[in-house]
């Protein structure tokens, strides 16, 4: 079924933002993109799906390995014990000094998932060829692993579900630009432009559609 995503605006990353925009989706793939009117227009079967704030690509984590091998992202049950946020260092060692295959597969999950609640489709590869439960969960959930160089410098210190963590900008942090006939991986952020997108403040993402699915959405 055909969807359009409409939101206030849209940044496509390599052509000019489109204010009161939307994104066609059709199957995996994006149909059409420019401001809802005309998109509407062309295509008035369509499901509307309308979004707050601005839509982009969707974004690139360049640690994914580190967040999914050398941290450890707490089961919900394990709130009042371990807390919300991932484990990393020496909280991270101890636990992994014990854990089990099936815990440990949990926690990868975990971090998949966590990673689409913020705006992440493509994350930084390669993983390892030896560690067949890890590449599973990778290719389970449906995102995309890309071997290249970052175009922003990989940090040290604990690495941060939030790919504009890093400090980059949309261009630098997208998987790519819109472009029609791509595959359609987008995300929806509940801020009034693209420089609420940077900085320390709030930058809630509401949806992300991966392969054309919306597989995040916030409550």
């Amino acid at each position: 079924m055909l969807t359009i995503h409409a939101a206030p605006l849209v940044l496509p990353v390599g052509a000019a933002a489109v204010v009161d925009g939307a994104v066609a989706v059709d199957g995996d793939r994006i149909a059409a993109f420019g401001p809802y009117e005309e998109v509407a227009a062309a295509h008035p079967a369509a499901r509307i799906r309308r979004w707050p704030g601005l839509l982009t690509p969707g974004l690139r984590q360049d640690r994914a390995r580190e967040l999914l091998t050398r941290c450890y992202h707490p089961d919900p049950r394990e709130a009042d014990e371990l807390g919300e946020l991932p484990l990393w260092g020496e909280e991270f060692e101890r636990l992994a000094a014990t854990m089990d295959t099936t815990r440990r597969v949990g926690s990868v999950r975990r971090g998949l998932q966590r990673m689409l609640r913020h705006g992440t489709t493509h994350m930084a590869g390669p993983f390892g060829a030896d560690d067949q439960a890890l590449r599973t969960a990778v290719a389970r959930s449906g995102l995309v692993v890309r071997i290249a160089p970052s175009p922003v410098p990989v940090g040290e210190g604990m690495p941060d579900l939030d790919p504009f963590a890093a400090g980059g900008d949309l261009a630098r942090t997208a998987h790519g630009p819109l472009t029609v006939g791509g595959r359609a991986d987008l995300a929806v952020f509940d801020v009034p432009d693209e420089a609420a997108l940077y900085g320390d403040g709030p930058r809630p993402c509401v949806a992300t559609v991966l392969a054309g699915r919306l597989v995040h959405r916030a409550r």
